[in-house]
């Protein structure tokens, strides 16, 4: 009975894991795939417009900074006039 037991799991164990080495197959050959339009795309098109893209980056964290800035000044309380200074 014990034996019939496990012959029983080890069966209903069987569809599982065809079903998880099926996935990871998938998953491999999906990521091949991605690598491979990283590779040949993505790539070749960073190298050719990465200093443009980064300097665009700078122009926007520029202006950003800027407000962050003027924010800081709006929202800035001076000091009370009693308080010691440190």
């Amino acid at each position: 009975m014990v034996e019939r037991c496990a012959y029983a799991n080890r069966r209903a164990e069987r569809p599982w894991e065809q079903q998880l080495r099926d996935a990871a197959t998938h998953l491999e050959a999906d990521l091949r795939n991605v690598v491979k339009y990283i590779n040949d795309e993505v790539v070749p098109e960073v190298r050719r417009n990465g200093s443009e893209a980064l300097r665009a980056a700078a122009v926007e964290l520029h202006k950003l900074a800027q407000r962050m800035d003027d924010h800081a000044r709006r929202t800035a309380t001076p000091p009370p006039k009693d308080a010691p200074k440190p």
